[in-house]
């Protein structure tokens, strides 16, 4: 398990489970967890339309294969804060416990 901080201060929790969960849906994260990390540490964030606690973190990355620019982060914010959800995009960051 990995507990993040985010640019402000909230404390955001990627289970093995779940990190497991997600590389099998997106085998190009399996050696990009330190950026996947780090776009959560470090990205800008946008909070979702419909979810007043569920934003999506994203950051540029040069070196993403298959012409990939882009780390997206999906969050949801709750007292038991979690990833919820990766994707690496051709469009527009830990302790482990």
């Amino acid at each position: 398990m990995w507990v993040i901080k985010d640019r402000w201060s909230n404390e955001i929790v990627l289970t093995d489970e779940r990190w497991q969960h997600i590389t099998e849906g997106h085998w190009e994260l399996t050696d990009r967890l330190n950026q996947v990390l780090g776009t959560i540490r470090l990205g800008k964030r946008k909070q979702a339309a419909g979810d007043p606690n569920k934003y999506r973190y994203s950051r540029a990355f040069d070196d993403l294969p298959h012409n990939y620019t882009h780390i997206f982060v999906i969050v949801r914010l709750s007292p038991n804060k979690f990833v919820c959800y990766h994707r690496i995009s051709e469009t527009s960051e830990v302790k482990k416990k």
